[in-house]
């Protein structure tokens, strides 16, 4: 990782570029760019943006970004091919040791997660009692209407 940093720093100093102004143009902060230029990998938490400050300082400092993504994937691989198979185990178990605790739950009645119900607001309730009632109402004229006009056509045909 070191070498990297010195290629992109030897370029950076070759084009007269501050590290304040490269940062200001890449929207980085300094620090970040010194680290780069430092091989502190530690200071970045992620690998992945790691990767991509990389390329994008390649590119603004006119170097192959391709390259130099290939040069750090090749660093990447040495390095975490330096871990040794136990290590990889531990960590493995540690990390289902985690799966383990956070399987393992005391239920009791302080604990117990409560399910979020469905709620409807209030004035739901109204307008659809409103509603019912609306059509209730109109039910029942329109059936009265009918047995109305019924008793009407009978009346009429008894009187004649």
């Amino acid at each position: 990782m070191k070498d990297i940093g010195n290629k992109l720093k030897e370029a950076r100093e070759s084009i007269g570029v501050s590290i304040e102004e490269a940062a200001e143009d890449l929207k980085m902060r300094p620090s970040q760019i010194e680290n780069i230029e430092a091989g502190n990998m530690e200071a970045f938490q992620d690998i992945f943006y790691l990767k991509y400050f990389i390329r994008d300082y390649s590119k603004y400092l006119g170097l192959n970004k391709e390259e130099m993504v290939d040069e750090f994937n090749e660093y990447l691989f040495d390095y975490t091919s330096k871990i040794s198979l136990d290590d990889i185990k531990n960590a493995k178990n540690s990390l289902k040791e985690k799966d383990k605790k956070k399987e393992k739950k005391v239920i009791s009645p302080y604990t117990l997660e409560v399910k979020k119900r469905i709620s409807i607001p209030p004035y739901v309730i109204y307008i659809a009692i409103a509603i019912l009632i609306v059509i209730i109402i109109t039910l029942g004229v329109s059936l009265n209407k009918k047995h109305d006009d019924f008793i009407d056509t009978k009346t009429v045909s008894v009187e004649k």
